[in-house]
């Protein structure tokens, strides 16, 4: 109960933060709203139990990657620490992968209680899932070797038979090379962590990735370029991923996404890992 409490009282705050200039009188309705915390539903299970479990594939870096000891880091990992905090919980990573992902979100008993880095919101993923606000800006884009930088200017540049174009399995690189790359000699590797430096060794051309991922390898990476950084292929963003009938913990975690944008902390991280802030 101490917990609840806790985290009502931070509920309160979060909405009066968000509502910033707004009147008292506007705002008092939703006040009212977020503080009637069910007994019963999924953050109350999260509070008793004093943890809150974060499904991640931790192979993407800079936003979820695993380092050999079993330590996460990223901009996604921070978000679900900071999700952890409000609550006063702790939190807990587990393992998942981006072709197991919807299966394990969607188990029973739950693995996890909500997945979080480098997630992209489809309409595909809402139809069965919850998906929280937007709190990275997204899109498709290429690693090369930067030998290679002026040699792919567009989609048609890669869509040739002698160009070959390694993605990870299970996820939308995947299914948006089958689908825009159909001359294109397609090469599924198991470890996405891995085809950053399989590119800039020659074993491939090119990687499907994301504008969020593909400045770290050219910062990193000398050989590497990402030459349609500036020009991605779409536009989306990155949110967080839970079951239907969370509909408590979904509000909660927009509640800190929101406050994460109007305070400043959010852009912060944006600022840390180098990636472009569209709030």
């Amino acid at each position: 109960m101490i917990r609840l409490e806790k985290f009502r009282v931070w509920l309160l705050l979060a909405v009066l933060t968000i509502c910033g200039t707004a009147s008292f009188a506007s705002c008092s309705s939703n006040e009212d709203n977020a503080t009637e915390i069910p007994t019963d539903g999924k953050v109350a299970e999260i509070l008793d139990r004093g943890t809150i479990l974060f499904g991640t594939t931790g192979d993407y870096r800079p936003l979820s990657f695993r380092e050999a000891d079993g330590t996460y880091w990223g901009f996604g990992i921070e978000v679900a620490k900071e999700i952890a905090n409000k609550l006063g919980v702790a939190p807990e990573f587990r393992k998942t992968s981006w072709p197991t992902l919807t299966a394990d979100v969607l188990t029973e008993p739950q693995l996890f209680d909500l997945a979080i880095g480098g997630i992209t919101i489809t309409d595909a993923r809402r139809e069965t899932m919850l998906m929280s606000d937007g709190y990275l800006a997204n899109g498709k884009t290429i690693l090369c070797r930067a030998s290679d930088a002026d040699r792919y200017k567009s989609l048609t540049d890669i869509d040739k038979p002698e160009v070959r174009v390694m993605v990870n399995p299970g996820g939308l690189n995947e299914k948006f090379a089958n689908e825009n790359l159909t001359h294109a000699t397609i090469i599924v590797h198991q470890k996405n962590e891995e085809i950053p430096t399989l590119i800039a060794e020659g074993a491939a051309d090119v990687m499907i990735t994301e504008i969020t991922e593909a400045p770290y390898y050219v910062q990193t990476d000398n050989r590497l370029a990402a030459p349609l950084l500036n020009k991605p292929f779409n536009h989306g963003e990155i949110g967080v991923l839970m079951q239907k009938g969370q509909e408590d913990l979904l509000q909660m975690v927009n509640n800190v996404i929101r406050q994460m944008k109007s305070d400043g902390s959010l852009r912060k991280l944006h600022e840390k890992y180098g990636l472009v802030y569209a709030y």
